[in-house]
C-alpha cells in the first residue's frame, strides 16, 4: 500500500509498507527517541540488539509480520507494526513515532491504516502490551474507536482491541478526517497571501482576469502577480518567478500553459507554497499529482474557474467569473464552471450569496468531500450545493452528508452519474441498478435535497432561506385567481402534498371579510376585487387553522388593485408566493415563483426535508446470523451462480426464512425427494446459463406423484440436455403475495437492495425501490412502501416481516462482499409471515476496499 493522508495540523504524510530497504531509516527512527520515549516503547531504556529488532521487524514473513510507516519527504516519522500470534486471527501491534512529531495524529493514523490493512489479510484482533504509566498510547487506542479491552496487571496494561469498523469507529474516524482536513483547506479557502502565476497584461486573458478580480475585490490578505515580461499587472506588481517573491504565498492561482503547469506546480512546492488552484485545462494529470503530493500541497483543479470566499475572515475572488460574487450563507462546490457562473448570477439576482465557490474541475484531489468537512465546520454556511458529475467516493459521501444534513441543508443538482456505470444485468435485481437509480438511492437516505436544474435549486434555496419547515404535508392555497389557484392545487397533488381540510370556523371567519361570490373552501378564491388589507386578513385566518401546515398564495394585478402587498410571513409556518411571470423576494423575505407548479415543487422540497430530520436513523443489527457458516459457504468460491442447496445454506445463515429443498441429478432421487415430503412438489432445472428458469423452461409445478415427477425429469433431460447440472425439488409453498427482493453490488457505491413486485410480475411491471447498505430501520420501511404497489399488496403485518428480510439481505450485502448479485424471486408473503421460495445468488471474487480509510485521491 501507499497512501497519502493529512495530520491534524493540515500536513500531509505518506503511508507505505516498509521492506529491507528501509532498516536504515527505521532503526535512525528508534534511535533518535528520547530515554522516556525509549523505556516506554521497549519497557528499557537500554534495549539490547536493536539492529537485529529492526531488520526482524521488516523480514519478508508478510501477512504475517508487517509494518507500515509515515513518511515526510524521505524522513520516517513513525511506523506501526503488528505480527499474528501463530496462525490465529490475531495479531501483536507496536507503535513508535518520532518525539517531535507526537501530538498531531500520526499514531492513530499509521494505527487506521495498519487495523485496515489487517482486516484484509484475516486479522480480527490486535493485542498490546502498554505500560500502566503510558497514559497517551493506551488513549490512542481507546479513542481509536474500535470495541476496546483493557486488564491490568501490575505495571503492565493488556489491551485487545476487536477490528470491526462498527459505527463509533467510522464516527471517530470522521471526526479526525475533518479536523485533518478542514485544517488543510484553510490554505485554500483562508490564505493570508496568494499569487497569481501567469497573470497576462492582456485584459482578455484568464490570469488577467483572476488578478483583476482579487484585487478589485480587496482580497485581504498580500496579493503578487508572476509574470517575466511584466512590472505590474491590474495594478499588483509583477515578479519573474515563483523564487523571486517576497515571501511564499500561502496559495497560488495557476494560469499558465498547460505543458507549463507540473513544472511551476513543482516550482511552488519547493518555495513552500501550501496549496494551488489550477485554472488552466489539458494538464498531465500524473506530473502534477506528483507535484503536488511529493511537496504536502492541496490542489483544486485542474480545469476549473477557480475558488472564492467571503467571511469575516477572508474575502477573497479567486476567478475569472464575469462579476463578484455576493456575500452570503452559501456553500458551492461544482465541477462545471458553466454551473457555478449559473447559479452564482441567478442567486446575485435573488439578492442570495456564496459564503463559498470551489470550482473542482478534473478534481484530482479537493472534492466535495473535502468542501462537506469544511462546512460542516463553519458557522459562516447555512447551505452546501453540490454539482456533481460523478462520485470518487460515495460510500464516504453518503455517510458525510447524513451527518451533514441534520446539521444544515445539503442540495445537489442531479446530474450523469457515468462512474456507476452500465451492466448488463444477470438479474431482475442487477438490472434496476443503473447510475441514475443508484444515485437517487444515495441522495434520499443521505437527506441530500436533490433537483433537476438551477432554477429549481434556486427555488428551494429561496424557500429554505427565509421560511421555516413545514409541520406536515397539508397546504392551504389561497388566490386572487380563481383558475391560477385550481393550478396550484394541482401542482400540490403531483408532488405527493395534501390539500388541507379547511375547519368550520376557518371557513366562517373568512366569509365574514370576502365578498359573498368568494369561495372559502380550499383553494380559496378570494375573488379580484379584494384589497391588500383583506388578502392580508385571510392569510392570517387560514394560517391560523391547525390543519394548514403552509401557505401558497396566488395572485395577480387588476385593474381594481393587486392584494401581492398582502402576502406576509409567519414564524411557524411557511407561505410561499406565486406571482405570474416573477420570480423574487416579497416584503418580509416571502419567496415568490414565477408560477404555480414551481412553488409546490419548492414546498414538497421542503416537507421532505423536515420529514428527513424526524426520521429515526438507527442501524439494527438482526439477530440469529451465523456468519462463520455464511463464510463458508463463498470462501474460495470461482465466479459463478451457487447452486440451490448452496443458496439455502447462505441464506439460512442469516436468519431468512427459506422453503429449502433438495437437489438431485437422477430421476429416481426425484421421486424419492417427492414422497419424503409427501405433497406435491415443484421442479426446477439447474443448468448452465439458465438465469430466468420460468422463462427458459425450467420450472414445473404441482407434481403430485411418482409419475408426474419422473415425466417432468425426463422433459428437463430432453430440453436441457448437457447443460443439465441437476434438478432442485421442493415442496409447494403456500400461496401469498410475490415480491422480489435483491441485491446489485458497484464497486464504488456499494450493494444496493431493491424490492418491488415479484414472480410472473417482475417481468411485466417494473415496480421496484432501492436502497443502498448498510440499511437503517428507517431506510428498510421506505423500501418496504416505496414501491407503487405496496401499500395495495401489502398489510402492516406483512411490512414488517418484509422489513425483517430486507435488514437481514442488507447485512449479508455488507458482510460478504463476494456476493454481487442475489435474487429472492419470489419471496411469498403470506398470513404465516414471508418464505423466501426461490433464490439465485452470484459469486465474485471482492477487491479489498476500504472507503472509510483517511487517504487523498491518488486516481
Amino acid at each position: 500500500m501507499n497512501a497519502v493522508a493529512l495530520l491534524t495540523d493540515g500536513s500531509a504524510v505518506t503511508v507505505r509498507e516498509l521492506g529491507a530497504e528501509d532498516v536504515s531509516a527505521l532503526l535512525a527512527l528508534h534511535r533518535s527517541l528520547p530515554v522516556e520515549d525509549r523505556y516506554l516503547r521497549f519497557f528499557s531504556t537500554s534495549p539490547r540488539q536493536l539492529e537485529d529488532f529492526v531488520e526482524r521487524m521488516v523480514s519478508p514473513d508478510a501477512p504475517k509480520h508487517v509494518v507500515l510507516g509515515a513518511f515526510r519527504g524521505d524522513r520516517l516519522l513513525g511506523a506501526a507494526s503488528y505480527v499474528v500470534v501463530r496462525d490465529t486471527d490475531f495479531a501483536e501491534v507496536a507503535l513508535v513515532v518520532s518525539h517531535a512529531e507526537q501530538a498531531h495524529g500520526l499514531g492513530t493514523l499509521l494505527l487506521e491504516h495498519l487495523a485496515s490493512l489487517a482486516r484484509a489479510r484475516g486479522v480480527r484482533r490486535f493485542t498490546a502490551e502498554v505500560l500502566t504509566i503510558n497514559g497517551r498510547m493506551l488513549r490512542v487506542f481507546t479513542d481509536m474507536g474500535f470495541v476496546t479491552g483493557i486488564v491490568p496487571d501490575g505495571e503492565v496494561m493488556y489491551v485487545e482491541i476487536l477490528l470491526e469498523p462498527g459505527d463509533r469507529y467510522l464516527d471517530a474516524v470522521s471526526e479526525r478526517e475533518s479536523v485533518a482536513d478542514v485544517a488543510s483547506l484553510t490554505h485554500v479557502l483562508r490564505p493570508g497571501s496568494i499569487a497569481v502565476v501567469g497573470a497576462g497584461r492582456s485584459p482578455s486573458s484568464v490570469g488577467h482576469a483572476v488578478l483583476r478580480n482579487l484585487a478589485e475585490g480587496d482580497f485581504t490578505g498580500d496579493l503578487y502577480a508572476v509574470n517575466p515580461h511584466a512590472k505590474s499587472v491590474a495594478g499588483v506588481d509583477c515578479y519573474a518567478s515563483i523564487e523571486e517573491l517576497p515571501e511564499a504565498p500561502e496559495l497560488a492561482v495557476l494560469c499558465v500553459p498547460a505543458r507549463a503547469v507540473p513544472a511551476v506546480a513543482e516550482a511552488c512546492g519547493r518555495r513552500g507554497v501550501r496549496a494551488l488552484v489550477v485554472i488552466s485545462s489539458g494538464v498531465e494529470s500524473t506530473a502534477l499529482r506528483n507535484a503536488v503530493r511529493a511537496h504536502g500541497m492541496r490542489l483544486v483543479g485542474p480545469n476549473c474557474l477557480g475558488v472564492s470566499a467571503s467571511s469575516s475572515a477572508v474575502r477573497m475572488n479567486a476567478t475569472f467569473s464575469a462579476h463578484a460574487t455576493l456575500a452570503g450563507d452559501i456553500g458551492l462546490v461544482t465541477q462545471s464552471g458553466g454551473v457555478a457562473i449559473a447559479v452564482q448570477e441567478e442567486l446575485r439576482r435573488l439578492g442570495l450569496g456564496l459564503s463559498n465557490l470551489v470550482s473542482t474541475g478534473d478534481k484530482l484531489d479537493i472534492s466535495s468531500n473535502d468542501l462537506l468537512m469544511w462546512w460542516s465546520q463553519d458557522p459562516g454556511t447555512r447551505f452546501a450545493v453540490l454539482y456533481l458529475e460523478s462520485f470518487g467516493n460515495p460510500r464516504k459521501f453518503a455517510r458525510l452528508a447524513r451527518r451533514i444534513a441534520r446539521q444544515k441543508p445539503v442540495l445537489a443538482i442531479r446530474a450523469a452519474t457515468s462512474e456507476a456505470g452500465q451492466r448488463a444485468a444477470a438479474s431482475h435485481t442487477a438490472s434496476t441498478a443503473t447510475p441514475s437509480v443508484v444515485r437517487d438511492a444515495l441522495f434520499h437516505q443521505a437527506g441530500v435535497i436533490a433537483v433537476n436544474s438551477v432554477p429549481e435549486l434556486t427555488d428551494v434555496l429561496m424557500a429554505l432561506s427565509w421560511q421555516p419547515l413545514p409541520r406536515g404535508r397539508s397546504v392551504a392555497v389561497l388566490s386572487n385567481a380563481g383558475g391560477l389557484g385550481v393550478l396550484a392545487a394541482d401542482a400540490c397533488v403531483r408532488e405527493g402534498l395534501r390539500m388541507a381540510e379547511l375547519s368550520v370556523g376557518t371557513v366562517q371567519a373568512l366569509s365574514t371579510v370576502l365578498p359573498t361570490t368568494a369561495s372559502g373552501c380550499n383553494p380559496v378564491d378570494t375573488t379580484a376585487v379584494v384589497d391588500e388589507q383583506t388578502f392580508a386578513r385571510c392569510l392570517d385566518v387560514i394560517a391560523a387553522d391547525p390543519a394548514v401546515d403552509a401557505v401558497i398564495t396566488v395572485t395577480v394585478p387588476t385593474a381594481l388593485g393587486d392584494p401581492t402587498g398582502g402576502v406576509h410571513p409567519f414564524a411557524d409556518k411557511p407561505v410561499l408566493a406565486v406571482r405570474t411571470g416573477q420570480t423574487e423576494r416579497l416584503a418580509g423575505e416571502v419567496p415568490c415563483y414565477a408560477e404555480p407548479a414551481r412553488a409546490a415543487a419548492a414546498l414538497s422540497r421542503l416537507v421532505e426535508r423536515a420529514e428527513w430530520l424526524a426520521r429515526p436513523s438507527e442501524f439494527v443489527r438482526p439477530t440469529g446470523i451465523d456468519l462463520d457458516a455464511a463464510r463458508r459457504v463463498v470462501t474460495g468460491r470461482a465466479d459463478g451462480w451457487l447452486t440451490p442447496d448452496e443458496t439455502v445454506l447462505l441464506l439460512k445463515a442469516f436468519g431468512l426464512p427459506v422453503l429449502g429443498g433438495t437437489l438431485v441429478t437422477t430421476e429416481e432421487h426425484a421421486i424419492a425427494a417427492q414422497h419424503a415430503y409427501d405433497v406435491p412438489v415443484a421442479l426446477k432445472a439447474v443448468a448452465d446459463d439458465l438465469l430466468h428458469k420460468s422463462k427458459g423452461g425450467g420450472v414445473e409445478l404441482g407434481l403430485g406423484d411418482a409419475g408426474a415427477v419422473a415425466e417432468a425429469f425426463r422433459a428437463f433431460q430432453d430440453r436441457f440436455g448437457d447443460r443439465l447440472r441437476g434438478v432442485f425439488v421442493q415442496p409447494m409453498a403456500a400461496r401469498g403475495r410475490e415480491l422480489l427482493v435483491g441485491i446489485a453490488t458497484d464497486e464504488k457505491f456499494g450493494p444496493l437492495v431493491v424490492t418491488g413486485l415479484g414472480g410472473v410480475d417482475t417481468d411485466v411491471i417494473d415496480d421496484r425501490a432501492a436502497a443502498l447498505a448498510p440499511l437503517s430501520t428507517t431506510d428498510a420501511d421506505d423500501l418496504v412502501h416505496g414501491f407503487r404497489a405496496a401499500g395495495r399488496v401489502l398489510t402492516e403485518a406483512d411490512a414488517v416481516a418484509v422489513r425483517d428480510v430486507l435488514l437481514r439481505v442488507a447485512e449479508l450485502a455488507g458482510a460478504l462482499p463476494e456476493v454481487a448479485e442475489l435474487d429472492i424471486n419470489p419471496l411469498v408473503v403470506a398470513e404465516t409471515g414471508c418464505l423466501a421460495v426461490d433464490a439465485r445468488v452470484r459469486i465474485a471474487p471482492a477487491r479489498e476496499t476500504d472507503p472509510f480509510l483517511r487517504q487523498l485521491r491518488t486516481s
